[in-house]
């Protein structure tokens, strides 16, 4: 909540973006409307009795409708919805507590068969996706119900199905050297950095031209790779006072609604992140790739739910973050932003170079947060002593180690899912290649499937 996204998610532009970096306060998020009814498996709801595929299907279903109940109990947990209506409608006036329905979620489990360890076939895939992300919903409903004590770890694995490896803070200081020589002063090191970054900000007045010149590059260089759906389309709504930067509201039928939070500054780098993280080929593509593949095509209805806090985040997330890299290899982000978008917004482009640098050993720093949010959700340190290490170790302004506090408080250890979720799609798609166009076709084999973290290697 991803941000980043919660920075993040995409349209034709008077519309987009944030991250999330990677992804917040969903009571005052736009209302989401059931798009087309996906194909098979919703005319009707399938009988038990049909046989293995009938069951798969009864399970799917059953599974949309604890996803929806849950969402009663928690503002934040259905992040889009584009089945039936009256799915939605039934959930609404369902009176069961999170008790009841982590109990149905375990027995709903017990009706799922085996999983075929390493079979990489579709199918196989779909029984492994229900039965982790029907788990990752038990947890939340037992934490909901107040059955579990808040832990990092168990967040990151009953969660995310994943285990980001622990790090000490003394691991970071090589970097924060580096920075150190980069920008010399007698001010602390975060006073320098944002000082530094301040001459990169985007005047307001400017944003609309660099996010639509951004955003246009972000989908040209996707569309070259990945065929898109025709009518796909997002809409673009700047907001303020969230806990992240950016978001993507996905609508069903191809459709994306995007938010930028503009309360903090947007720096110039952001344009490209936000555009390729919310958008092309990130959220917006990969959300609209699975409508077409898994709901429209096969009628799987599980998918035309996205739980927040479930696996399904970690591939969404660090995808969208490593989609940057894909569309903007080596120093090609660099050289469009200096050549596009820098004269776009007014800005002179002689520090960019080092800009870049400065970005890049930041960006190593973001593991560091993990720790921070380690530490918090475990009741070791205080809120002020997070936003103080925020600062000191990933090198936030004030303001925006406030913003990163709130956004651990919203979402607790979805952090993990930007960074850590951005290389284990990293390693799946690069893997014994370095060839550009095979790892956007794996890219896009990914966004296309049930992939979890637990089955990337399938």
């Amino acid at each position: 909540m991803n941000l980043a996204q919660i920075l993040f998610r995409l349209l034709p532009l008077t519309a987009l973006l944030l991250t999330l970096s990677a992804c917040g306060d969903r009571k005052e998020a736009p209302a989401q409307e059931s798009a087309q009814e996906p194909a098979a498996a919703v005319e009707q709801a399938p009988d038990i009795a049909k046989g293995k595929k009938a069951d798969m299907d009864a399970v799917a279903k059953s599974y949309v409708q604890l996803v929806l109940e849950l969402g009663n109990h928690d503002d934040s947990y259905v992040d889009a919805y584009y089945g039936p209506q009256e799915w939605k409608e039934e959930a609404a006036s369902s009176e069961a507590k999170p008790v009841d329905i982590a109990a149905r979620g375990k027995q709903l489990l017990k009706q799922l068969p085996e999983v075929k360890k390493q079979d990489g076939s579709i199918e196989n895939l779909r029984v492994h996706y229900l039965k982790t992300q029907l788990r990752a919903l038990i947890a939340h409903a037992e934490s909901l119900a107040g059955a579990t004590e808040r832990s990092f770890e168990r967040e990151a694995q009953l969660l995310y199905d994943t285990q980001p490896p622990k790090q000490n803070f003394a691991e970071f200081g090589p970097i924060l050297a580096e920075l150190e020589e980069l920008l010399p002063g007698d001010e602390p090191l975060p006073v320098r950095v944002q000082a530094f970054k301040k001459q990169f900000e985007v005047p307001a007045d400017k944003l609309e031209a660099v996010f639509d010149a951004a955003i246009d590059a972000c989908r040209e260089r996707t569309k070259q790779h990945i065929q898109l759906p025709a009518n796909e389309n997002f809409v673009l709504e700047y907001v303020t006072d969230k806990p992240w930067s950016g978001y993507n509201w996905y609508q069903g039928n191809a459709q994306s609604l995007i938010q930028i939070n503009t309360e903090l500054p947007i720096m110039i780098d952001r344009a490209i992140d936000l555009g390729c993280h919310e958008g092309y080929p990130g959220h917006h593509t990969y959300n609209a790739l699975l409508e077409d593949e898994l709901v429209n095509k096969r009628g799987w209805v599980e998918y035309s739910v996205y739980p927040l806090f479930s696996p399904q985040s970690v591939i969404a997330e660090g995808s969208a973050n490593y989609g940057i890299e894909l569309a903007f290899p080596g120093e090609e982000k660099l050289e469009f932003e200096k050549e596009v978008l820098y004269p776009l917004a007014g800005l002179n482009p002689a520090d960019a170079e080092k800009y870049d640098r400065v970005l890049e050993l930041i960006a190593k720093l973001s593991f560091a947060g993990n720790e921070v949010a380690r530490q918090y959700i475990d009741g070791q340190i205080d809120g002020d002593k997070v936003v103080e290490l925020f600062q000191k170790y990933t090198l936030m302004s004030p303001e925006k180690a406030a913003q990163r506090k709130r956004f651990v408080d919203a979402y607790g250890a979805y952090v993990i899912n930007y960074n850590w979720g951005k290389k284990l799609v990293a390693d799946y798609v690069e893997e014994g290649t370095e060839d550009p166009n095979e790892r956007w076709q794996r890219f896009s084999k990914l966004l296309s499937s049930p992939r979890l973290p637990s089955s990337l290697n399938w």
